[in-house]
């Protein structure tokens, strides 16, 4: 019988992974979030990450129930290279928007994993502190206590909503072939061109006001719809503290 551990591997084959470590949640969230980085969220399965680590899938499940927990584990290992700022009374409302803008930037960052929260409430440690801190924000800034938990539902929503569209284009422009730019004005080139044969009769708010229609790129639209979500949540602060003040002080 041949002993297989002194025969030389074909060149045609993966070589095999030799002095592996025992199996960790922390080993495997880390090979799910480098695949997710890599290739996207469709390519992410536990069946891959055992492949990955050189085990049969069976053994991820001593550590990780499903894929939906790892989906869970792997967003709040991301979660936790959000900033968010201690909160400051007179500068809440940017602390919100800095808050903010750190969430865009760290999901933009890990392509599709935007998409986790969209289906699930974060509940990890790091999700909860982001949680804590949004929340906090705009409680210091007088927004009433259930203004600001709907507002953090909402605004957590537009935020990575917004990242996890931002990825869908991706995914189309890497299947173009284009470099980013170039499908950018591709795609929206057609939009535009397809907009001005329109009908002006019975399209006349869309054909009269194409170049609004189609300006601004994808960051100064997310600044304008979190600035419209900000001032409203402005409004009620505004109005909570008119309430508390008497008569004569108040605007």
């Amino acid at each position: 019988m041949f002993d297989m551990d002194t025969m030389p591997a074909p060149p045609w084959r993966t070589p095999r992974k030799t002095g592996r470590q025992p199996l960790s949640q922390d080993m495997i969230v880390a090979t799910g979030l480098r695949i997710l980085d890599e290739e996207g969220l469709e390519a992410l399965s536990m069946r891959r990450i055992a492949q990955e680590l050189g085990t049969g899938p069976a053994s991820l499940y001593a550590h990780v129930a499903n894929k939906e927990e790892l989906l869970e584990l792997i967003f709040d290992q991301v979660s936790g290279e959000i900033d968010i700022p201690e909160p400051d009374p007179a500068r809440w409302a940017e602390q919100l928007r800095e808050a903010c803008r750190s969430i865009y930037r760290v999901l933009t960052e890990h392509g599709d994993v935007a998409r986790v929260p969209l289906s699930n409430i974060p509940t990890g440690p790091n999700s909860l502190k982001v949680s804590e801190g949004l929340l906090a924000i705009m409680l210091a800034g007088g927004v009433p206590p259930q203004i600001a938990a709907w507002g953090l539902d909402r605004v957590y929503l537009y935020v990575t909503a917004d990242v996890y569209e931002g990825s869908l284009y991706t995914v189309k422009q890497r299947a173009s072939g284009l470099p980013p730019e170039e499908f950018v004005a591709d795609y929206f080139g057609q939009i535009r061109q397809y907009f001005s044969r329109l009908p002006p009769d019975r399209f006349p708010a869309i054909t009269g006001n194409i170049d609004v229609l189609m300006g601004g790129d994808g960051d100064q639209r997310f600044e304008f719809g979190l600035d419209l979500l900000i001032r409203g949540l402005e409004s009620y602060a505004s109005e909570a503290t008119n309430r508390d003040m008497p008569d004569s002080q108040r605007s």
